[in-house]
């Protein structure tokens, strides 16, 4: 692992400093979802669909209700139901209306494992009967999981509310598909017409789940004045509390949301599953309500990410120019609108200059868990598409993968897809470092293959608050309104230490709940260092503001004539030398006789954001016997602006290669022909462990973004966005033939070879 720009003037910005969240966590201090308990709690559990696509006839009660020990059982009836939301329609899609029909199903059931009823009862056990007891009636209905199926006319219809958004004549009829979004320049017939090469291939992936290690959790109390405490386990108790707000109906001040640590996220607990049934629960018995999902309830009724299908035509000169480009993609959203289709087409082809192109991307509802985002929301899918259409033109004509990025990469003032204009980037820089990088040129073995492929994100600004309090004896609590799920703790620490110019053991960062500050966004998006370590910064700098001004109050000079530097205000004219520096300590002890205590808050809505590429090397060996797929190596090469702490830059950046082989080669949701789930545990779904991966070697390309204090670029998921593409391109060269359905699991790759054989008899 190597750090491009590792000399700097900062004391702790770039350097590897200890976690502080780090020995709660090896101890078992720390307290995640599942671990928090309250006298005379309740426990709820949540009644599920066992078909993919029903009407709800009836449902009787009576039976659970008369059970002892059963406190209240609940269906749609108590939760508030909602209009359909109307356009303009934001990127991240909140109907409420929608979400109050996922939160427990109406009118129909949409998918296996759609919630139908909820119980509350003195034990677990005692709900798990309970809810045995409670009889539905069911109206089953045809049901389609394909999202180009779900498509076409004549489909079995989810939604009969839900029209095509942005038809040009007025749908007449309800789709499953909801709409489309469509990125264009230039003249594709002409780009086409000058192409020495084109080809045309489908891609197909199949929906994979986060697979975080600790499930959905959560518990809430309700007081008599109506007041909710609510603990849980997300990436953003801000967005938690507002979602339950509206779906309930409550007073935002009447709701405070405690994240609670969490055992992993990856996007998948960005919105709400059991937190408002438990609320509400609560709110029936005046008792508090724990609500834990086993295993098999994730993977039946929490988001995975999309499935897509995609046709891609592209086409180019004998030297590797770029002439055009076009796709379409249809991606699984789930029961309910919503799929990432806008971050698809920033996706396909934002790292090239291309001339004539067009992407589009439909949202198409199918009978599966409505998708929540993952990594990248939408990315690795249209990454695998474009970075796989990209290295066959390469290969067929004979240019190196690298030299032919490099031909066409995009540079500062240049554009994406969407009209994002680029900043400084470090594509170039990443692309050379790969090609110079001795994995690139190390020789390989039989039936082993090298893949290659690159990776865009233009990760997240957004709204961020911060709460910094200089204490007595000169310690400083850095308060921030972001659950921490990859060590923004450590980076928040680190920022305010510098700037204070103190040692980072001073530093108290802490996560506060939704009542102790100002609104802040999730922890996703690649933002939390970028957005909320802006806000610190801010933060910290009004304190340092505030010590001046103290300073000079007690030496009776200007406060313009006072300067900060290396943690003691001092004077900056000559003549002052008479006058001894003021650490900080000193003057937080003196703050409260002179004035009163020293805080600083910031509270932003960040802007210039920049683009991150994330360049990944793997090589592979194929057993010809059976198919398996061994990684052997794996380099992944990225621009991560400046890693404030580079160890958990490294982390996340190896952790992003882990789950693309995971999406490569083993995971998917597989159901039987009913739309049953089949694999609702970690034994059948099949994600990496220890021994599935190699090593994972890291190149840290610092490229600063000029539009953040420290040059912050969003770390946590472009290293995602092109892993399954690399890895399916190492099999494609390891085999010698193109393969474009993930997983690539050992049948489909046996097929391939056996296939090669015929076709060489």
């Amino acid at each position: 692992m190597s750090n491009d720009q590792s000399t700097t003037n900062y004391r702790w910005v770039g350097k590897r400093t200890p976690r502080p969240d780090g020995v709660d966590k090896v101890t078992g201090r720390a307290r995640y979802g599942d671990d928090m308990s309250v006298p005379g709690m309740l426990h709820c559990k949540i009644l599920r669909s066992p078909h993919a696509h029903a009407r709800i006839v009836s449902i009787d009660l009576s039976k659970a209700k008369a059970l002892k020990g059963v406190k209240a059982v609940l269906t749609c009836a108590e939760i508030p139901d909602h209009p359909l939301s109307e356009p303009p329609y934001a990127p991240i899609i909140n109907d409420m209306h929608d979400i109050s029909r996922n939160v427990m199903a109406r009118e129909k059931v949409l998918y296996d494992g759609h919630a139908v009823a909820a119980v509350a009862a003195t034990s677990e056990r005692i709900a798990r009967a309970a809810l045995k007891l409670i009889d539905v009636e069911y109206e089953v209905l045809p049901h389609v999981l394909d999202p180009l199926e779900a498509a076409q006319p004549g489909a079995p219809i989810l939604n009969e509310d839900q029209f095509t958004f942005g038809d040009e004549t007025e749908p007449k009829v309800p789709s499953n598909l909801f709409r489309s979004i469509t990125g264009k320049r230039g003249d594709l017939e002409a780009g086409f017409a000058e192409a020495d090469l084109i080809i045309e291939r489908e891609f197909i992936s199949e929906p994979v789940h986060q697979g975080y290690i600790e499930p959905l959790a959560c518990i809430a109390t309700t007081s008599e004045d109506g007041c909710v405490e609510l603990w849980t386990t997300t990436q953003g108790h801000f967005v938690i509390r507002a979602l339950c707000a509206k779906l309930l109906n409550m007073e935002l001040a009447k709701i405070r949301v405690t994240a609670s640590e969490i055992g992993g996220g990856f996007g998948g607990k960005n919105t709400i599953y059991g937190e408002p049934v438990a609320i509400r629960l609560s709110q029936m018995t005046g008792r508090p309500v724990r609500m834990v999902m086993t295993r098999t309830e994730v993977f039946r009724a929490s988001g995975p990410t999309v499935g897509s299908r995609s046709k891609i035509k592209m086409g180019a000169k004998k030297d590797g120019t770029i002439t055009a480009a076009e796709v379409d993609t249809w991606y699984q959203a789930g029961a309910f609108k919503g799929a990432p289709v806008g971050r698809a087409v920033e996706t396909y082809f934002s790292s090239y200059k291309i001339a004539n192109v067009r992407a589009t991307c439909y949202d198409v509802c199918v009978n599966r868990p409505k998708v929540a985002a993952y990594r990248a929301p939408g990315a690795p899918m249209a990454a695998f598409a474009a970075e796989g259409a990209i290295n066959e033109l390469a290969d067929r004509l004979g240019i190196d993968p690298i030299d032919f990025r490099l031909k066409n990469a995009v540079g500062e003032g240049d554009e994406s897809l969407m009209g994002s204009k680029y900043g400084q980037i470090g594509l170039v820089e990443v692309l050379e470092k790969v090609k110079s990088h001795p994995h690139y040129a190390a020789p390989l073995g039989p039936n082993q293959g090298r893949g290659f492929a690159l990776g865009y994100w233009m990760h997240g600004g957004g709204l961020s608050s911060v709460s910094a309090h200089l204490l007595d004896d000169g310690t400083v609590t850095v308060a921030t309104g972001n659950p921490d799920i990859g060590g923004s703790r450590s980076s928040m620490r680190v920022m305010a230490a510098e700037e204070l110019g103190i040692d980072i053991e001073l530093i108290k960062p802490i996560v506060a709940d939704t009542g102790s500050m100002g609104y802040s966004h999730l922890t996703a998006g690649s933002r939390t260092t970028f957005a909320t370590g802006w806000a610190v910064v801010n933060a910290v700098r009004e304190i340092i503001d505030k010590l001046r001004a103290l300073a000079a109050k007690k030496w009776g000079i200007s406060v313009d004539d006072v300067i900060w530097e290396s943690g003691q205000a001092v004077p900056k004219k000559a003549g002052q030398d008479r006058i001894k520096p003021l650490s900080l300590k000193e003057l937080a002890g003196m703050a409260t006789k002179m004035g009163g205590a020293i805080a600083g808050h910031s509270e932003i809505n960040a802007g210039g954001v920049g683009a991150a590429f994330s360049a990944q090397l793997v090589d592979v060996e194929v057993d010809p016997e059976t198919g398996f797929v061994t990684p052997t190596r794996y380099t992944v090469v990225q621009d991560v602006g400046r890693a404030i702490s580079p160890d958990y830059v490294e982390g996340q950046m190896q952790g992003g290669a882990v789950q693309g082989i995971g999406w490569a080669l083993n995971e998917a949701y597989i159901y039987d022909a009913e739309g049953r789930l089949q694999n609702t545990g970690f034994l059948d779904y099949r994600m990496p462990v220890a021994s599935d991966v190699p090593m994972i070697d890291t190149v840290l390309v610092e490229v600063p973004n000029p539009n953040h204090p420290y040059g912050v670029r969003g770390v946590g998921e472009p290293c995602l966005v092109p892993a399954p593409a690399a890895v399916a391109n190492a099999v494609e060269n390891a085999i010698g033939r193109t393969m474009s359905w993930l997983p690539l699991s050992p049948p489909k790759i046996l097929q391939a070879i056996e296939e090669l054989k015929l076709a060489a008899e």
